[in-house]
């Protein structure tokens, strides 16, 4: 469990989260837990169906509205006011394995509790096993405007050391399918596996490129502990990721997208110009509001943050008894939230405004600028923003300055 207060049980917020609410835009992050099979470096909250335990899969979408509704009601009870959603993301897990009848229906549920801004984006994550062209379509129709397809690599041994079950050969058609529906197609690489080389690493750049996505995540992949992953690297089986593999993969990234046409606007996201960003994760890093629905979500409005209890049964235990599924949450002090903007901030292209940072960091920002990790025209304009060089080392550089 995070460490937090005890969340009250029926959801209440502190007044202190409608300050300054007319000056936020809100987004719904629904979490749909289920995996067919899980991947051996990820540590989601994600299920197989082996793993629920008293309660099915078909049941969830019934679970989830009741915390919509119990959404509204809280934020109403704390003054916030009425806020179209700018974004609503489906994430997992594997959203997709509800199939597009329940996850139109959640979205409806959504729309018709919060009503949707003018443009608003609507996202769905999905791997390109667990969508067909008729599914795609009939999410479009439903409301949906993008699709993240977990496509992490083109090279099957890569794939093989994720755990990841699908055929390379059928992403193509996943990418079509969405593009025939309408719909933005944005794909999620990872690099730096196991037995990975830079080549590897440039064959799946160039897969993905032939795609021509509008959007690229490409993340380095972490070891995190408890994994399967991590024990088969334990016990020797695997090689441990090397930081300067990641590093000179990371560079290679950066080369080959911007000479393709994408700019990054976030350490590990690219896109086709600003209308292909994601909105929506601009909203975590830029601590905007978002409602988290669903086991183990996380939510965040107005400097308080909460998350829920994990297990999808306990989950539908607590809304079926009238109360909030919210297990632990943290009220963010002045100093806590100016420290967090600075964290996130200096991940985005835009970097931070100068006066975010405490005079007495200017002995760092002028060896970060030295050094080449700042801008330093930027810093010259009130703004500090990370070179390429200094995104390789984004999170010391956000250390230094907070």
């Amino acid at each position: 469990m995070l460490e937090g207060d005890v969340a009250p049980l029926d959801g209440a917020l502190p007044s202190q989260v409608a300050d300054g609410v007319e000056s936020r835009s809100l987004g719904v992050y629904l979490h749909v837990p289920f995996c067919a099979v899980r991947c051996g470096y990820c540590d989601f909250n994600t299920y197989t169906a082996q793993e629920l335990r008293g309660v099915s899969q078909a049941s969830y979408p019934q679970h989830a509205m009741a915390e919509i509704e119990l959404a509204k009601r809280v934020m109403d009870d704390a003054g916030m006011g009425h806020r179209a959603l700018s974004t609503v993301f489906f994430g997992g897990g594997t959203p997709t394995l509800l199939g597009p009848g329940p996850l139109v229906e959640l979205l409806h549920k959504t729309i018709d509790t919060f009503t949707l801004a003018e443009g608003a984006e609507v996202s769905v994550e999905a791997n390109p096993d667990s969508v067909t062209a008729d599914d795609l379509m009939a999410l479009a129709r439903g409301g949906f405007t993008r699709v993240s397809l977990g496509v992490q690599s083109a090279n099957s041994h890569v794939l093989s050391v994720l755990d990841r079950t699908h055929d390379p050969a059928r992403v193509p058609e996943a990418v079509q399918a969405a593009r025939d529906a309408g719909l933005q197609v944005s794909l999620d690489l990872i690099y730096g596996s196991p037995g990975e080389t830079l080549t590897m690493w440039e064959d799946t750049l160039g897969y993905a490129l032939e795609l021509e996505p509008d959007h690229l995540s490409a993340y380095a992949l972490i070891v995190e502990p408890g994994t399967a992953l991590a024990r088969r690297i334990s016990r020797g089986e695997l090689e441990a990721p090397l930081d300067d593999v990641h590093a000179d993969m990371y560079l290679t990234t950066e080369e080959v997208l911007t000479q393709a046409g994408f700019s990054w606007y976030e350490i590990s996201n690219w896109a086709r110009g600003e209308q292909c960003e994601s909105r929506h994760n601009r909203t975590y890093w830029d601590s905007g509001d978002w409602w988290g629905i669903g086991p183990g979500a996380h939510s965040h409005l107005g400097g308080v943050r909460w998350w829920n209890v994990k297990h999808p049964a306990a989950y539908s235990t607590r809304l079926l008894g009238q109360h909030s599924p919210a297990l632990g949450r943290e009220v963010l002090s002045d100093t806590d939230r100016s420290l967090e903007r600075i964290l996130l901030g200096i991940r985005m292209r835009e970097g931070i405004p100068q006066d975010w940072v405490t005079s007495d960091k200017a002995p760092f920002v002028a060896e970060a600028i030295s050094r080449g990790l700042l801008v330093g025209s930027e810093a010259l304009n009130g703004r500090y923003v990370l070179t390429l060089q200094g995104r390789l080392v984004a999170d010391y550089v956000a250390r230094e300055l907070t």
